[in-house]
C-alpha cells in the first residue's frame, strides 16, 4: 500500500484523538447536555468539544491553513493556503439516540479542489482515507468501488430530508424511481460514511440533495480515488456548492443519473 502522507497522518491523528471523547460521551449519551439548533438538527456538548479539539490539533500542525467547520463556520488561511473542511460529528442525531453509526470527517480543500480526506468511524475503528493521485484506503487496505453492472443487483444509499428541510416531494419522486430498479435502498443518516461505503464497494451508489461541504468533501475524494464518480445529479462539477450528489461506479453512473433526472423532471411537471 502507499504510505500515508504527512497531511493524512495529521488528519488521522487528529481524528483518532478527537474520537476518544466521542466514545466516552456515547457511552453516557443520556447525560449529554443538548441544545436545539434548529428543527431536527441538534448540537451537543460532544459536537462542539470535538470541533474545538480538531481545530487545535489541525491548527498546530498546519498554522497557515484556513478552516471551514460545521459549528464555527469559515476562517481564511494565510496567503491563499488550503483550508481544512471539518465535520466533527457526522450523524449527530444517531449519536444522541444511541445509534452506533457516526463519524468524524476531515478534508483538505485547495482552491476548488479536495486534495485529501479522512473519514473515521470510531466504533468500528475504520479509518477511510484518500489523497489525490494516490488511491483510497480503509486502514491499510486499498479499496475500490463495486464492480456491479446491473441496477437489479445493486444496493443504493440515500438521505431523506428531515423536519424543517425542503425537498420532500423531490426526494419521494427520486426514491420511487430508484426503488423500482434496484435490489434495495438504505438510509443510515451519515453521508460521509455512505460515501466511504461507496468507495469500499459496500454500497453501489449514493444520492442526496442539499448537503453541506463538510458532509461530502472527504467522501468525494474517497469515491474518486477508489475509481468511482462523484458529481452533481446531472454530472455537473459544482457538487460542493449545490450539495446535490450522485456517487457510484462507472457502470451504474449513467443509468442512475438518467433515472434521477427523469424523476426530477416528472416531479417538476407535476408541480406545475
Amino acid at each position: 500500500m502507499a504510505l500515508p502522507s504527512p497531511v493524512i497522518n495529521v488528519m488521522s491523528k487528529a481524528a483518532r484523538k478527537a474520537a476518544r471523547g466521542l466514545l466516552r460521551d456515547f457511552g453516557e449519551v443520556e447525560h449529554l447536555q443538548v441544545s436545539k439548533k434548529g428543527p431536527a438538527d441538534f448540537v451537543s456538548t460532544a459536537d462542539t468539544r470535538t470541533e474545538r479539539l480538531l481545530r487545535e490539533e489541525l491548527g498546530q500542525a498546519r498554522p497557515d491553513f484556513g478552516f471551514l467547520m460545521e459549528e464555527s463556520g469559515a476562517s481564511a488561511g494565510k496567503d491563499g493556503a488550503p483550508r481544512w473542511v471539518v465535520d466533527p460529528l457526522d450523524g449527530t442525531l444517531n449519536f444522541l439516540h444511541g445509534l452506533p453509526h457516526f463519524a468524524i470527517a476531515l478534508a483538505v480543500q485547495d482552491g476548488r479542489e479536495i486534495t485529501a480526506g479522512v473519514i473515521y468511524d470510531p466504533l468500528k475503528d475504520e479509518l477511510f482515507w484518500a489523497e489525490r493521485g494516490r488511491g483510497a484506503y480503509l486502514n491499510d487496505r486499498r479499496i475500490r468501488v463495486s464492480a456491479r453492472q446491473h441496477m437489479a443487483d445493486s444496493v443504493i444509499a440515500t438521505g431523506i430530508p428531515f423536519l424543517g428541510r425542503e425537498g420532500h416531494k423531490q426526494f419521494l419522486a427520486t426514491q420511487e424511481a430508484v426503488m423500482r430498479q434496484v435490489a434495495g435502498i438504505r438510509r443510515w443518516g451519515v453521508a460521509s460514511l455512505d460515501l466511504a461505503y461507496v468507495a469500499a464497494g459496500r454500497f453501489d451508489g449514493f444520492w442526496e440533495f442539499g448537503l453541506q461541504p463538510w458532509d461530502i468533501a472527504a467522501g468525494l475524494i474517497l469515491v474518486r480515488e477508489a475509481g468511482g464518480f462523484a458529481t452533481e445529479i446531472d454530472g455537473g462539477d459544482g457538487v460542493l456548492a449545490s450539495g446535490n450528489i450522485l456517487a457510484t461506479n462507472d457502470a451504474l453512473y449513467r443509468p442512475i443519473s438518467r433515472l434521477l433526472q427523469d424523476a426530477l423532471k416528472l416531479d417538476l411537471t407535476a408541480a406545475s
